[in-house]
């Protein structure tokens, strides 16, 4: 599986922006796939992800009720729309997809068997 990662840049706080991320080489909809987010000297951390079938979401504490992950099997592209950006949002963002036969998106990133380079977002206040 290929990922490709795209959509940073930088914004002001309180913008958004929408990420992309596009996989070829193997039946998307089978993934469970995974955005996550990474600063210069911190582990990389959980943002979102959703379920091979889309019915499943989550997200960490710090973006919920601003980010939303969806997906576009016809597209083979998930997304993660982020809203009411603020300085601390700033980071590299990778999406992952889970080849796990349950379809489930996970926390740690251990369970994610691809990855895509990552997009550099960065929120100015």
């Amino acid at each position: 599986v290929q990922l490709q990662a795209s959509g940073g840049g930088l914004v002001q706080a309180g913008d958004s922006l929408r990420l992309s991320c596009a996989a070829s080489g193997r039946t998307f909809s089978s993934l469970g796939m995974g955005w996550f987010r990474q600063t210069p000297g911190k582990e990389r951390e959980f943002v979102g992800g959703i379920s091979r079938s889309g019915s499943s979401s989550g997200y960490a504490d710090s973006v919920k009720e601003r980010f939303a992950m969806s997906r576009d099997d016809s597209r083979n592209t998930v997304y993660l729309q982020m809203n009411s950006l603020k300085p601390e949002d700033t980071a590299l963002y990778y999406c992952a997809a889970s080849t796990r036969g349950d379809g489930l998106y996970y926390l740690d990133p251990a369970r994610y068997r691809y990855w895509g380079k990552g997009t550099l977002v960065t929120v100015s206040s």
